[in-house]
């Protein structure tokens, strides 16, 4: 089983950046594709990027060029680094781990992302 928790969250003006941070616990972090996806009010939740445990990544199109998506193996960490953020990027960001060949995963639990002037 793993446990994660998010954090790095806030208000930011448009153009601003912020670094979301998801620490893992529980098990073995690299048997694991993490994920991080966000749900806008009255939206449902999609997906913003992804990574391998090998390092391997992908986006949704409104975020490429803008975020980047890395882990740390060792630390069991995974991050967002958000750039040029959006008023439209503004929602709760979760983190998600797949276990690589099998449909268990994990959530936690959210942190907000506002972004307004």
């Amino acid at each position: 089983q793993v446990q994660l928790v998010e954090s790095g969250g806030g208000l930011v003006q448009p153009g601003g950046s912020l670094r979301l941070s998801c620490a893992a616990s529980g098990s073995i972090f690299s048997f694991y594709v993490m994920g991080w996806y966000r749900q806008a009010p009255g939206k449902q939740r999609e997906l913003v990027a992804v990574i391998s445990s090998g390092g391997i990544s992908d986006y949704a199109d409104s975020v490429k060029g803008r975020f980047a998506i890395s882990r740390d193996n060792a630390k069991k960490m995974v991050y967002l680094q958000m750039n040029g953020l959006k008023p439209e990027d503004t929602g709760v960001y979760y983190c998600k781990a797949t276990r690589v060949g099998s449909t268990t995963s994990y959530w936690g639990q959210g942190t907000q992302v506002t972004v307004s002037s």
